[in-house]
């Protein structure tokens, strides 16, 4: 009897669709991946700090180690660097000087990298300028670029699909720093102090990443304020409240775990207790710098451990703009019409359903809080300090009562709504 085949051409190419189809299902092809690494940045020599123009002497110790942390995420060829660093900023040209050297080691697109610093005012002066930088911060500054390359290179070798959730906690450390006062004949003016009845972002955002074991391997964190417990007169290195926050976190979820942190839209915003001149070491007492860090670390931490849902999918998608904004000069009460533009970066990220906004100035609170009410993700990281160094960023309506932030900005009362408008723009498109 002659055997007839059941399976007929096309029926064999249907079940070979849907074998291929069930092998997607049980083996995503979009697997999120990330590496993440640190490397530790404080100076072995005393340096000029940064964050006081008033402070001329070196440093004389170190409180805390200063750190550089990386995460870095990859799927389907698409690659996101992020770079958390205990510096005050990298200012001097020193952003585009690291840029440059990393963007080309690693074959990066400029929209893929976000470097960042905490903004720390008592770390290490970045400098490039081999006639004014002080020998030992030329030195630092060569070194960090090598740290910071090697940091990225150990983040790349180590990748493994990952899970990862986000969250948002709140927590009272940053407060309004724009304090109205009078003088003796009535005068008002705005001056840098406390404003406990001015806005503030109170929101810390966490991202919670483990491998597919379940292994807590990185948090990013996200708040916005100045790391200024430490004044001027300070002259002991330190994370101050960002960077203790960071290292409270890892301590607490343990040595293995990167806790990398960002700051937000905080140029008007500082810590409750601001400017103070050292650590104290009174009996009984805990340093300020501490008690803030350890009070946001601990949100940080309750925020990381209510994250229960987690994705190990999300396709990554970035882009970059270089905006040029209408500008004035600095400490100038009048703005001219033939006054220069002030050059802005905005780089924007997402990864799934996680935006993540970079700004390369000192942005005000209010600024950040807009973005966030714009943008169409539920979570959204804006971070300041990030692929520039490029002065304060004020709101329109600040403009007239004046102060700090506003006399020292290089931007016309116009450049915050531009800035706003492209930053949602391009979250929309990601």
């Amino acid at each position: 009897m002659k055997k007839v085949s059941v399976f007929s051409p096309k029926s064999i190419v249907i079940l070979a669709v849907l074998a291929i189809v069930l092998s997607l299902v049980s083996s995503p092809v979009f697997a999120l991946q990330a590496g993440t690494a640190k490397i530790d940045i404080t100076p072995k020599k005393p340096v000029k700090m940064s964050g006081y123009g008033a402070r001329k002497g070196l440093s004389t110790g170190v409180h805390d180690p200063l750190s550089a942390r990386v995460i870095i995420f990859k799927n389907s060829g698409k690659r996101l660097v992020l770079i958390s660093s205990d510096l005050l900023g990298y200012y001097g040209g020193t952003a585009e000087y690291m840029r440059k050297a990393i963007l080309n080691e690693f074959q990066l697109k400029p929209c893929e990298l976000f470097l960042c610093a905490i903004h720390t005012h008592a770390g290490p002066t970045l400098t490039i300028d081999k006639e004014n930088g002080h020998p030992n911060n030329l030195e630092y500054t060569r070194q960090l670029k090598g740290k910071l390359i090697k940091l990225i290179r150990k983040g790349l070798s180590n990748f493994e699909p990952v899970q990862i959730g986000a969250g948002i906690g709140y927590s009272p450390v940053g407060i309004n720093r724009r304090q109205l006062v009078f003088d003796n004949s009535g005068n008002s003016s705005i001056r840098l102090g406390r404003n406990p009845y001015g806005p503030t972002d109170k929101e810390v955002l966490v991202v919670k990443m483990t491998n597919n074991s379940g292994k807590a391997i990185a948090a990013l964190v996200d708040y916005a304020t100045h790391a200024t417990c430490l004044g001027g007169k300070n002259l002991t290195i330190s994370g101050d409240v960002i960077g203790l926050a960071e290292q409270f976190v890892e301590k607490i979820l343990g040595e293995d775990v990167i806790a990398a942190a960002f700051a937000g839209a905080s140029g008007n915003i500082d810590p409750w207790y601001r400017v103070l001149p050292k650590f104290n070491t009174e009996p009984g007492w805990i340093p300020e710098p501490v008690l803030l860090g350890t009070m946001l670390g601990e949100e940080a931490v309750h925020t990381f451990r209510n994250i229960d849902k987690l994705s190990g999918g999300g396709d990554i998608a970035t882009a970059f703009s270089a905006l040029e904004l209408p500008g004035k000069s600095p400490n100038e009460p009048k703005i001219k019409k033939d006054a220069p533009t002030s050059r802005f970066n905005v780089t924007a990220a997402r990864v799934g359903d996680i935006a993540f906004i970079g700004l390369s100035g000192e942005v005000l609170t209010e600024i950040g809080m807009a973005i966030k009410a714009a943008s169409p993700y539920k979570h959204t990281f804006v971070i300041t300090h990030c692929n520039g160094a490029h002065g304060y960023l004020p709101p329109e309506h600040l403009y007239i009562e004046g102060g700090y932030e506003i006399s020292s900005s290089p931007f016309a009362p116009k450049a915050a709504g531009m800035v706003v408008k492209e930053a949602v723009k391009m979250l929309h498109e990601l």
